[in-house]
């Protein structure tokens, strides 16, 4: 449908309107290219505002360049936080190896991002929120396709039609279990489960990340800068995921703790910071593996498509990278041309990234003696070795020109 416009005479077609739902990282990345491209976009976030400060996360390889054309590069690199050195220890807490970061992940110093969660979406934020409607403290309740548009109930009692809907609202996606049903069908359980939560920085660690490790067993500290507070991490390996002690917040705790019962080093006070942490956060470690990432004019991006799991250090990176692909597919195309080039020219990228890991061989968890002592010696040539030039699925899609919107 076309209008004219009243002062002008001129014929102008209506902007399509867009609703995204999640503020994280891919919603607020796809919300900034679509209204570049023209879009009336809508974004609705369950939580009350924006998640400040959380665990650092990584920008790397083609992600870096999304970052670059939004114009919040600078700002990123403003905070990033430059961690120095990874101590890996032994079941006594002898130092093991300790090895540039770079090195064992795969990055490239002087180039790669790590920054706190928090600084990077609220640099997304920044970047669109004078020119996008945010919803807070609301979600969609029902979504109904039909052949106008997509109709929307929020949680609020609210009731909007959209010409289109993209669910990008994490691993746990409802928009994903809307359409395509149980997330059980997608999840690709990894063989561990995890424990996060922030306690005190006792030691005075700056920069860097202490690894404890025994077979099937890893404990972390991490610390982002020279601050009052690290984050700790308690990971397991665990041959089927314990979903049952998910539903019931004391039973994770005792779950954990029973885990880590007899470990040595610092696990003991980890353990007992972890009962008191107010921000405990318990999963299981894994992916999304989706044959397809939309249904009519309803798609799908970032952890709620393809989560590769925090063991690739590549979340968010896929999720900055999908967003822009998803607008670009989307700049000159109707949902379904769009959706299909998005599925076509990003699913090669998403493949290579989520392939860095298999089901129980994380290199920084060995489930056994033996591949934990392989592990060590591998950490102990490292140490010796100038930090790696990166992943070459990192960097395996060259993104497309932007759309100047007409």
């Amino acid at each position: 449908m076309t209008h004219t416009h009243q002062l002008t005479g001129t014929r102008v077609t209506p902007r399509r309107k867009v609703l995204i739902s999640g503020a994280s990282i891919a919603g607020p990345a796809l919300a900034y290219w679509l209204n570049r491209y023209g879009y009336a976009v809508t974004v609705v976030e369950k939580a009350g505002s924006l998640r400040s400060g959380g665990y650092p996360i990584d920008v790397r390889g083609t992600a870096l360049e999304v970052v670059r054309r939004m114009g919040i590069l600078p700002r990123l690199r403003d905070v990033h936080v430059d961690s120095r050195r990874i101590t890996f220890l032994d079941a006594d807490g002898g130092t093991v190896a300790s090895v540039d970061p770079h090195t064992v992940a795969g990055g490239v110093a002087g180039q790669d991002l790590e920054v706190r969660r928090g600084d990077l979406t609220d640099a997304l934020y920044t970047a669109v929120r004078d020119d996008v409607e945010f919803l807070f403290d609301d979600h969609i309740d029902t979504l109904d396709q039909t052949g106008h548009g997509v109709d929307v109930t929020f949680r609020g009692g609210d009731s909007r039609t959209f010409d289109m809907v993209f669910g990008a609202d994490g691993l746990h996606s409802r928009t994903r279990e809307f359409l395509f049903g149980p997330e059980e069908r997608f999840h690709r359980y990894l063989g561990y489960c995890f424990a996060g939560f922030t306690l005190r920085n006792t030691l005075g660690l700056s920069h860097e990340v202490m690894m404890w490790n025994t077979p099937g067993r890893a404990a972390a500290l991490y610390a982002v800068g020279d601050g009052d507070e690290v984050h700790g991490f308690l990971n397991f390996a665990r041959p089927e995921p314990p979903f049952g002690a998910f539903r019931d917040p004391e039973a994770q705790r005792d779950l954990v703790a029973g885990v880590f019962a007899d470990a040595g080093w610092e696990v003991p006070g980890m353990v007992a910071a972890m009962r008191d942490a107010d921000d405990l956060f318990v999963d299981v470690v894994s992916q999304i593996r989706m044959p397809r990432w939309s249904s009519g004019r309803v798609a799908l991006v970032g952890d709620a498509a393809y989560a590769p799991s925090f063991l690739t250090g590549q979340g968010s990176s896929l999720a900055l990278v999908g967003a822009y692909m998803l607008a670009a597919s989307l700049s000159d195309r109707d949902a379904v041309e769009g959706f299909a080039a998005y599925e076509h020219d990003t699913r090669e990228f998403v493949t290579a990234n989520q392939e860095l890991i298999g089901e129980g061989d994380a290199a920084l968890f060995p489930t056994t003696a033996r591949a934990l002592e392989r592990r060590n010696e591998m950490l102990r040539g490292l140490s010796a070795m100038p930090p790696a030039q990166g992943r070459p699925a990192h960097s395996a899609l060259t993104l497309p020109d932007l759309v100047h919107a007409g």
